[in-house]
């Protein structure tokens, strides 16, 4: 796992949550950017991190190596793409998943042969021309059930499965990116297959994707589902407490463990453990990332500060607020009459979404 920057509390969840006992080959390490004989920069992009460990990836003896993403929500069984890989002697396997028009210009889409080899990848086209040139052919269509004249494109997953000896070959420069230098300059000179994932995938990459992917799961049906049989999520065993809810009005909303709700509201919200919201308070789309710790559990909280959680009477929408912040009673969060990109004192707005920080204070009676 490759990680930089603000990554101190994503460690710490990965080394609590992935153990493996001693009769298992299988491990969870992480790589963070550091200094190197070769360079001492922060990842560059996706090859970049890929190269500046290279050197512990070959120590093994591996001949397949696939290359994840980190920002993306999805379920997909890896022997599936591995297997396809090895059985059509592909040297590069790229997952992908087809997308309509308006969302093929932004992603890097791919033209593929009746073996579903890639004869052509264009990183994020635009001109119109070329997307008709793009769209995924008729017989491809009918093999996944599609409609002949639905209009559809084959979007790069950023999903990757190298042949060894093709990866060290590939990064045997100073190119950055997979998806938009790498790839396309071997297409045409190496044999290179799409894997088509029909399955729920959803890039959150930006707080308005988070966001939405976050509440969705809210939702009667929802696109990403937690409870599909065979297919457990496992995390960090915390052994915290059932949650308390009294005298709240719930609609729709998901509640972790550890939280204390008392005489609240809230609709379509994602409520994370250890959560505090006190009386009278009304929260509609939001993501409440939750506590670290309980405050009681280090002597209470201190003299003269905001307690962790939501405070009385407050009205938040359409907002994140992150891990252990304090919102004092009375605050009102909202987005409307806002630029949709702006910020203040311990909060700030990205694509219309307000997002009050890990840690962040917002005194009582504020209205943002």
């Amino acid at each position: 796992m490759l990680t930089q920057f603000n990554s101190t509390s994503l460690h710490r969840h990965i080394n609590a949550s992935y153990k493996f006992d001693n009769f298992s080959p299988s491990i969870v390490e992480i790589l963070a950017a550091q200094q190197t004989p070769e360079g001492s920069t922060w990842y560059q992009g996706t090859a970049d991190a890929v190269r500046q460990n290279l050197r512990t990836f070959l120590e093994e003896s591996h001949e397949y190596f696939i290359i994840l993403s980190g920002d993306q929500l999805y379920r997909m069984e890896y022997r599936d793409i591995i297997q396809q890989h090895i059985v059509g002697g592909a040297d590069l396997t790229i997952a992908c998943i087809p997308v309509n028009r308006e969302a093929a210009t932004s992603f890097g889409i791919m033209e593929t042969d009746e073996t579903s080899k890639i004869t052509r990848f264009v990183e994020k086209p635009t001109d119109p021309k070329i997307l008709s040139e793009l769209r995924m052919k008729p017989e491809l269509l009918r093999e996944l059930n599609e409609p002949d004249h639905q209009e559809l494109y084959l979007a790069s997953m950023g999903i990757y499965v190298f042949n060894r000896k093709l990866l060290e070959e590939c990064l045997n420069n100073d190119l950055p990116d997979f998806g938009k230098n790498i790839i396309p300059s071997i297409i045409g000179t190496c044999n290179v297959h799409a894997y088509i994932h029909r399955g729920y995938w959803e890039d959150i990459g930006t707080i308005r994707s988070f966001f939405d992917a976050n509440l969705n799961l809210c939702d009667p049906h929802p696109q990403y589902n937690f409870y599909s049989p065979g297919a457990p999520i496992y995390t960090e065993p915390r052994f915290l407490p059932a949650s308390v809810v009294e005298e709240t009005v719930v609609h729709r909303a998901m509640i972790s463990d550890g939280c204390q709700i008392r005489s609240a509201q809230l609709d379509r919200c994602v409520i994370g453990i250890r959560s505090i919201i006190n009386a009278g308070s009304k929260l509609r789309n939001t993501v409440v990332m939750g506590a670290d710790y309980y405050e009681s559990d280090k002597g209470g909280t201190p003299t003269g500060w905001i307690p962790i959680g939501i405070g009385r009477d407050c009205i938040i929408e359409d907002a994140i607020i992150d891990k252990n912040a304090r919102i004092g009673d009375g605050v009102i969060i909202t987005q409307h009459d806002k630029d949709e990109n702006s910020e203040g004192p311990d909060y700030y707005i990205r694509d219309g979404i307000v997002v009050v920080p890990k840690n962040g204070v917002i005194p009582p009676g504020t209205k943002i």
